[in-house]
């Protein structure tokens, strides 16, 4: 039996002086590219080189906003109101579409960042707010999140496609959330132990939590961070894992209907 399954990164985090990632070797690999749009990383010139490199490559382009909060890279959490969120939304993924556009390429997907995304899976006003507004610039882009979250509810809702979205390195709670990054066993620092966990994901459909329990989940998308040392080592062992495995890598748009 072969699988289908995207595999996203979160770039462009770089900014000014200062390089984050290897944009540039990671993006051939990956069939969708998380673009930072300015307020938690990226700038004009990042996101512009960032968009050519995606579209020469094929690889599928999303929106990644965050929370205006550069000093500490979006993963502060920010209270908001609901008109501040949505005007947050809109004026990232207006920016990022722009670039876009200049390229003659496609916006394909919008997943929200750090401390906004962990926020929005748990809080429905907030999720409402960035789906109704994701909906309001284009209800054709599809809305990356955890399928087992307010976020996707308020996706559905609003007239979104959801892709659901696992996470290589992250540990699971028994309710499907992610595990709080300040607990102990929230990141898995194994590499083989993470291509483990994913090949059950893709093919059983089920994930082991931090407590041993075993369940089910639903993977339409496995996200790499790219900001990570070993990101770019890590994204060429899990293809070359999945190519043993029957699992092959598509785009959003190929997966999603």
């Amino acid at each position: 039996m072969t699988y289908k399954v995207d595999l996203n990164s979160d770039l462009g985090e770089s900014f000014g002086a200062y390089k984050i990632g290897q944009d540039d070797q990671i993006i051939p690999l990956v069939s969708s590219a998380n673009v930072a749009c300015g307020f938690h990383a990226g700038d004009p010139l990042v996101i512009d080189t960032t968009i050519a490199l995606a579209k020469s490559h094929g690889t599928g382009i999303g929106a990644h906003p965050g929370f205006p909060d550069l000093m500490g890279f979006g993963r502060r959490n920010l209270q908001t109101t609901v008109r501040e969120t949505s005007a947050y939304i809109t004026y990232q993924i207006g920016a990022l579409g722009a670039f876009v556009t200049a390229h003659n390429a496609k916006l394909q997907h919008v997943k929200p960042h750090g401390a906004l995304y962990n926020m929005a899976c748990q809080d429905a006003p907030l999720a409402k707010a960035i789906t109704e507004a994701v909906a309001r610039y284009d209800d054709e882009l599809i809305l990356l999140c955890p399928g087992a979250s307010e976020l996707a509810l308020a996706a559905k809702s609003s007239g979104l496609r959801v892709a659901k979205e696992v996470f290589a390195d992250r540990s699971y709670e028994k309710d499907g959330s992610l595990v709080a990054r300040s607990k102990e066993g929230a990141m898995i620092t194994d590499e083989a132990l993470a291509i483990d966990r994913l090949v059950q994901m893709i093919t059983q459909r089920t994930v082991t939590t931090i407590d041993g329990a075993i369940i089910p989940i639903e993977a339409d998308s496995i996200c790499v961070h790219g900001d990570g040392p070993k990101a770019l080592d890590f994204v060429r062992t899990i293809r070359q894992t999945f190519d043993t495995k029957g699992i092959q890598i598509a785009s959003l748009s190929e997966i999603i209907a």
